[in-house]
């Protein structure tokens, strides 16, 4: 398959899973928490800022934002070569556009709305699918250009 289509097929895996996630939390954990094992427990909240829910009330700015981002990753899809790469920018376009989806569809108006969190395991902020989407597509591509550099360093 084409380095397009990997992207295309990462990006709207990341984001139907994770929309469907947040479907099922938004109906099975109002006002309910469940622990899960550990410290992991499943509790929901909606996050109208970003990391860590800094920048409340910026959520058309966010929306905005975040439309941009996923053009410039998307047009950036041309410098990424191999599977790993593409699959990890696949990732982050798709958990993206997942926290998008929240933001525009879930608030009473454009960009109102708060992003579905609820994974939730009491030593870090509580996130979702997307965000592990984005968190784990980036440290992918951070490993992948490290290698690379690594490699360009021997042979040179």
């Amino acid at each position: 398959m084409s380095r397009n289509i990997w992207l295309a097929v990462t990006a709207v895996a990341v984001t139907t899973v994770d929309q469907l996630s947040k479907a099922w939390a938004v109906t099975a954990l109002e006002g309910e928490i469940i622990d899960v094992v550990w410290t992991l427990r499943l509790r929901l909240v909606h996050n109208t800022g970003f990391a860590f829910s800094a920048g409340k009330g910026l959520g058309p700015v966010l929306a905005l934002a975040a439309i941009v981002i996923v053009g410039v990753l998307w047009s950036s899809r041309r410098r990424v070569h191999g599977s790993w790469p593409t699959v990890g920018l696949g990732a982050i376009i798709g958990g993206a556009l997942g926290n998008l989806g929240d933001r525009v569809f879930r608030g009473d108006g454009w960009g109102s709305g708060g992003v579905v969190d609820f994974i939730d395991v009491q030593w870090w902020p509580i996130f979702n699918l997307a965000d592990a989407g984005i968190t784990i597509g980036l440290a992918g591509l951070l490993v992948h250009l490290y290698r690379s550099e690594r490699r360009s360093r021997t042979a040179s």
